[in-house]
């Protein structure tokens, strides 16, 4: 990662989304994007004005003098901006046709297209954040709730670099000792510094421990809890859906197997994520395209974090319901009763026979919204025990790549912790310290290789 502002060309993206709207924002970023704005500016001059300040005026096309929109102009100089570069930022009328050519009249004038992510990939190559802050505006915009949201936000305020800086400073620390005791051999400090470097290779490597038991909570956060709702035809899957989604989204009649392929919606539930799958009911059958339905449901089931398995309780038990009893005793699940307005034919106390582990049952109508109270209870209960709700600190592993990273560092951190114990000389531990001290560094973009960097930024937005 560079330390120092780093000279690039000026590029150019639209930076709000595709369509009508109120504004539009066109942004610049780069040496001459002051310059190249003032080609096709109409108002005060760019050049002169003070920084940090919007400056009304109109675009033109310099071709012939035609208005192309009455704009506002932010003028933000390095580097003190998102890129620590010199910024440009249009806001115009939200149109298709006015944004697309006011970006048009830019790269014309001496700007280049931005890749997605580029402004982002400026900031981290300039210094501004490191690579998990820069990882944490792309989970601020994805943020399906407050909590994902208040996460991202600690994110790129750093709570997760501060830390892991901090934990490379501590290995850093014994290394540099290490070195004092190979330059100075004469004042045999290998026992002390051994007990030193046993010291910090345990406390980091549980830190690291601890860091490593967020992965799940984050994971969740930023990608949803994947839910299917799994459960025989015409038994209430896509109305449960639609209650949660708050929208008609499925297509739900009397008529069994409605429903013949799975279906894939985000909704909030008390601030729990929910990557919710309505599925195919799971039934053998002979038809063609059912099949291919049910077969998606079963691989929606095998992948699931939480099922949502429903029952009709106003009709017996059947094989069907039993062969996904038993497909889902080994899956974090709840198990809903639905139909509960109509006479009962399973109880609760029915299924004890068949549910021997602690699955929670909830009696529901899902017509009437009975019960469903209790469901969205269940699940914030489920996601929320598993502690990032009642954690003192909103620093977690967000993605696979920290993840990865970390288990490395731990690993050579156990290698540290094994070699001392068996007496192995300290030049060789030194070199698995250094390792996980490396790897650690991975994390927030010390030594990132570029292949990395540029597959990172490349799943970011255009504009951002």
């Amino acid at each position: 990662m560079a330390n120092s502002i780093t000279a690039y060309d000026t590029i150019a993206a639209i930076s709000t989304p595709p369509g009508e709207g109120g504004i539009s924002i066109v942004r610049l970023s780069g040496d001459e994007a002051i310059q190249i704005a003032q080609r096709v500016f109409k108002g005060k001059d760019l050049a002169k004005v003070a920084s940090h300040t919007i400056n009304y005026g109109h675009i033109i096309d310099p071709t012939n003098q035609d208005v192309v929109d009455e704009v506002m102009v932010s003028v933000m100089r390095a580097p003190k901006t998102y890129t620590r570069e010199d910024v440009i930022e249009i806001n115009c009328h939200g149109g298709i046709v006015d944004t697309n050519r006011i970006l048009q009249l830019l790269l014309s004038h001496g700007a280049r297209m931005a890749e997605p992510g580029e402004f982002t990939k400026r900031a981290f190559l300039n210094g501004r954040i490191d690579l998990t802050q820069a990882e944490s505006v792309m989970d601020l915009i994805r943020a399906k709730t407050d909590k994902a949201m208040q996460v991202a936000v600690d994110q790129l305020d750093g709570s997760l670099s501060h830390l892991i800086k901090h934990l490379r400073q501590d290995i850093f620390s014994v290394l540099g000792q290490e070195e004092v005791n190979i330059d100075y051999p004469e004042y045999e400090m290998d026992e002390v510094t051994g007990k030193m470097m046993l010291e910090k290779a345990t406390e980091v490597r549980d830190h690291l421990q601890q860091l490593m038991k967020t992965a799940n909570q984050g994971k969740i956060l930023r990608e949803g809890l994947a839910t299917a709702i799994i459960g025989r035809p015409n038994v209430g899957k896509s109305s449960l859906l639609n209650y949660l989604l708050h929208e008609d989204k499925a297509i739900v009649t009397d008529v069994a197997g409605t429903t013949r392929d799975t279906l894939e919606e985000y909704v909030n539930v008390r601030g729990v994520p929910l990557k919710l799958v309505d599925t195919a009911g799971i039934h053998h059958t002979m038809d063609k395209v059912e099949k291919i339905g049910v077969e998606r449901s079963r691989k929606a089931l095998s992948q699931a974090d939480l099922v949502l398995l429903v029952l009709d309780a106003s009709a017996p038990l059947q094989s069907d319901d039993r062969e996904l009893l038993k497909a889902t005793k080994d899956k974090k699940r709840i198990i809903l009763l639905n139909k509960t307005d109509l006479p009962a034919q399973i109880r609760p106390a029915n299924l004890e026979a068949v549910v021997t582990d602690d699955t929670l049952i909830i009696p529901v109508s899902i017509l009437k919204t009975d019960g469903l109270d209790r469901l969205e209870a269940a699940i914030a209960k489920l996601f929320f025990d598993e502690g990032i709700e009642n954690s003192q600190s909103n620093v977690l592993v967000t993605n696979a790549r920290q993840y990865g990273l970390l288990a490395q560092a731990k690993t050579a951190l156990d290698d540290v912790i094994t070699g001392l114990q068996n007496d192995v000389p300290l030049d060789l531990v030194q070199i698995d310290m250094t390792t996980a001290w490396e790897k650690m560094g991975e994390v927030v973009g010390e030594n990132a290789p570029d292949e990395l960097i540029t597959q990172l930024f490349s799943q970011f937005c255009l504009g951002k």
